[in-house]
């Protein structure tokens, strides 16, 4: 299928951000937020399922990432994505908005939440509620570690991203995303994300309580967990004790599970079908 987004830039808060949209640009609008590496490519899968006439998704290259500036220190953390997210609301025209935001996206989209809950009529958190594994952790490091390597061509960083075995299997989808995260460098293929805006953001996490957060949901949410560990023996993202405390602790959850890792959930037909359903709900 992989029917490409509409691409556009946007400038909000002084900074140019780019995006991609599925969907009628007249139908409500849902803000997909990706991950703490991510871009919105990431969202291809899902937005080419979930946009229509009836729905549009708004996927974001956050600030620091793919084809987005790069901010000045200080500028990120979730709470100035979240004042990015209300700002891209604004000047397409909506005052309420959905939004669907994986890992550091989810969290962004809980932070938006608590600074006006008000706007947010239904919101998606893909694999993320409170706490991680402690195993994760590491896996995280090691792929921010990797955002500094180069490499000679773009075909070897794709065989650098397929010998890691967290994403699979190999298609199309996945090779868009990756082409789309490169770009050349006197002569070398380096990463569009910038180390800097990920550490800061990793940053901020510390500076959060993971459970306070839930309390500004107000509104109804899809949890989407993903029950394959992020890499065998990490642990998961969203641990099954952390799955049951959200869903007795937020009012009007609904939980799905898909048979994925914190990775893959993104490109599952499970999860783009839940999403589709939910979001449908008037």
């Amino acid at each position: 299928m992989c029917v490409f987004g509409e691409d556009f830039e946007i400038v909000v808060r002084g900074s140019r951000l780019h995006a991609q949209r599925w969907g009628s640009r007249s139908a409500p609008l849902v803000v997909g937020f990706p991950g703490l590496m991510g871009t919105a490519e990431r969202f291809a899968f899902i937005g080419e399922r979930v946009g229509g006439e009836e729905l549009q998704l708004v996927a974001l290259d956050p600030r620091g990432r793919g084809r987005s500036d790069k901010t000045a220190p200080g500028s990120y953390g979730w709470e100035n994505h979240a004042r990015d997210v209300f700002a891209v609301a604004d000047a397409l025209g909506f005052e309420r908005f959905g939004m669907v935001g994986h890992s550091m996206g989810g969290s962004v989209a809980m932070k938006t939440a608590e600074l006006d809950a008000s706007r947010l009529h239904r919101v998606v958190l893909i694999d993320i509620a409170g706490s991680v594994d402690r195993g994760v952790g590491a896996v995280i490091a090691g792929e921010i570690d990797d955002l500094r390597v180069t490499y000679g061509s773009v075909e070897e960083y794709l065989a650098h991203v397929r010998s890691g075995g967290l994403v699979g299997p190999w298609d199309e989808y996945w090779d868009r995303v990756h082409r789309a995260d490169v770009t050349e460098v006197d002569g070398r293929v380096t990463r569009l994300t910038s180390p800097a805006a990920v550490e800061e953001d990793r940053a901020y996490t510390w500076t959060q309580h993971p459970y306070d957060r839930w309390k500004y949901l107000t509104m109804p949410v899809l949890l989407v967990r993903a029950t394959q560990e992020l890499r065998p023996g990490s642990g998961f993202v969203v641990p099954v004790a952390d799955r049951d405390r959200f869903v007795r602790a937020v009012p009007h959850a609904t939980l799905v599970e898909v048979d994925a890792n914190h990775l893959t959930i993104k490109m599952h037909a499970d999860t783009a079908n839940a999403i589709h359903s939910f979001l449908r709900v008037p």
